[in-house]
């Protein structure tokens, strides 16, 4: 976890979020070496230099909204729901509809995390990559555990499909921003259904 001061933790719930809404705002529409700490500060409506009391830099502000946004996203998924699905297909389906629920609540949230996931180039990008590859890892033996493996034709071909469907949303994401086209989510679900639908009729018996 991020080293912070403290005394955020102490602020009014209401403070912290305008704090955490303003810093994902600015980052999620601008590379991190562009996004203005000055812009952030005036959003959250406090000084510049009482952002940087409670965080000591901008990095330390980025990676602190970072791992905010993968804990928005974890704590939205309910553990005991997980665990009654045992389809592939459905659980994919069930973690899709729980991010589509999250951006629509939070209109920031997605444009910060392609900003996160899709550039290569930033100060903060080899942190972020190390970070999402054990993330990956970590999610496919927390949420796929519970399978019912006997669908597929080769048990072993559960993990490869997994990495497809990153790897394939991951391809859509850098086409539009190839593109500068915008992400419509609706879009995405359709063209993830149909891509998941030809894996369904490939690997299940």
């Amino acid at each position: 976890m991020v080293e912070i001061n403290e005394k955020f933790y102490s602020l009014e719930e209401e403070k912290q979020l305008r704090i955490i809404n303003a810093a994902m705002e600015v980052f999620s529409k601008n590379d991190y070496n562009r996004a203005v700490t000055d812009d952030i500060a005036a959003k959250a409506d406090i000084s510049k230099g009482l952002l940087f009391h409670y965080f000591k830099n901008k990095k330390t502000l980025y990676m602190f909204i970072y791992q905010y946004a993968m804990k928005l996203v974890s704590d939205n998924i309910d553990q005991s729901e997980i665990r009654k699905i045992t389809d592939f297909f459905d659980l994919l389906d069930y973690g899709a509809e729980i991010k589509i629920n999250l951006l629509e609540k939070n209109p920031f949230l997605m444009d910060f995390c392609l900003r996160c996931f899709y550039n290569d180039k930033e100060l903060i990008s080899d942190e972020i990559n190390e970070q999402l590859a054990e993330l990956y890892e970590d999610s496919f033996e927390l949420y796929f555990s519970n399978l019912d493996l006997s669908k597929f034709k080769r048990k072993e071909d559960v993990y490869e499909i997994y990495k497809m469907s990153i790897w394939m949303c991951d391809g859509y994401m850098h086409e539009k921003r190839m593109k500068h086209e915008k992400v419509i989510i609706d879009e995405l679900l359709v063209e993830f259904n149909k891509w998941m639908e030809i894996f369904k009729n490939n690997f299940y018996k």
